[in-house]
């Protein structure tokens, strides 16, 4: 049989990579507290993946087996393409992990911090030097390089914990509590350092209780409550599985509001404000075209128009029936 390498090369080209992460069937217990119940889960590479869940929902101990620092029960997990319980060494050199604690030394400079991880992944002398300037220079430490770290601020801490993670050119970093303890600033910085990581083709593995953190800058969301993962999703896709969105429309007299009403065939008064209508909507551009179109072909007019979606703060709320913060069980 003659060969057609044009057919081959496009087979080759055309067949999808690995995610990065992917778990099937993970079990945990401590004890009689089932942990981690039969989670399935992938990660594609090069993306921002948030994991959310209650206090006790199970999160840090996903992140402590995907990192190989405790066994699981039951189940498999792969790490770019490595099984964690056959090969935790080259799931190691493909990992980064920065936890919710910073651990740096804070008797030792910013430089001698990064140069330490270096002679810890076995870089030498030079690469390592070379390596921690680069970092520095990255993270904008290089005032502070020769700085006991316990003169840094909490989000320079947090940077050069990063960085510190960084330095063995890990493939997927598990970021958990990132920005725990941050103030406004730091915190944007802090998002905007992992946006860039994520862009170089990094997959990073987000635990946070920030949900406004999770909708910036994930790809996609997981919610993990009791062990169980209950809802995964685009931001927008979690969102569309509440209901109370609705678009306000203000008007500038009652007979607008009133004709508006009639003309739409549904609606209620904002209690706050009676020149405005609150019109239930998915708002998506189909169903929000619809409606100006309606209004349109009624010759009303409308003063001002806003459009109000549920946020994860009411997917939390909706799905777990309890805040971030109410109690759960340990770990």
């Amino acid at each position: 049989m003659t060969r057609d390498p044009l057919k081959e090369t496009a087979v080759t080209t055309s067949s999808p990579r690995p995610p990065a992460i992917s778990i099937s069937g993970l079990r945990k217990s401590y004890g009689d507290t089932l942990v981690l119940d039969g989670v399935d889960l992938e990660v594609a590479e090069g993306t921002i993946f948030s994991l959310l869940g209650p206090n006790g929902a199970g999160k840090t101990t996903m992140v402590q087996i995907m990192s190989t620092l405790i066994g699981a029960d039951g189940g498999e997990v792969r790490i770019a393409g490595h099984d964690v319980a056959a090969e935790p060494d080259a799931v190691r050199a493909a990992i980064g992990v920065t936890g919710q604690y910073s651990a740096v030394d804070r008797f030792l400079t910013g430089e001698e911090n990064l140069i330490l991880m270096a002679d810890l992944h076995h870089l030498g002398r030079r690469e390592g030097r070379r390596r921690a300037a680069e970092l520095l220079e990255r993270f904008d430490l290089v005032d502070a390089a020769k700085k006991t770290t316990q003169t840094y601020s909490g989000g320079m801490r947090r940077r050069l914990d990063l960085a510190m993670t960084l330095v063995g050119d890990p493939r997927i970093i598990f970021l958990d509590e990132p920005t725990t303890g941050l103030d406004p600033r730091s915190r944007r910085g802090m998002w905007q350092i992992i946006r860039e990581l994520a862009a170089g083709g990094v997959t990073i593995f987000l635990t946070t209780q920030y949900l406004e953190e999770a909708d910036e800058l994930a790809d996609r969301i997981a919610l993990l409550d009791r062990g169980t993962l209950i809802a995964e999703g685009t931001p927008t896709e979690l969102k569309r599985l509440i209901p109370g969105g609705h678009v306000r429309l203000r008007f500038a007299e009652p007979d607008g509001l009133r004709a508006a009403l009639h003309a739409l065939g549904e609606g209620s008064l904002d209690e706050d404000d009676g020149l405005t209508l609150r019109v239930p909507s998915d708002a998506d551009v189909t169903s929000l075209r619809g409606l100006l179109a309606r209004l349109d072909d009624a010759s009303i007019e409308v003063d001002e128009l806003s459009l109000h979606t549920p946020d994860l703060d009411d997917v939390f709320l909706t799905l777990t029936g309890r805040t971030d913060h109410e109690k759960a069980t340990p770990r």
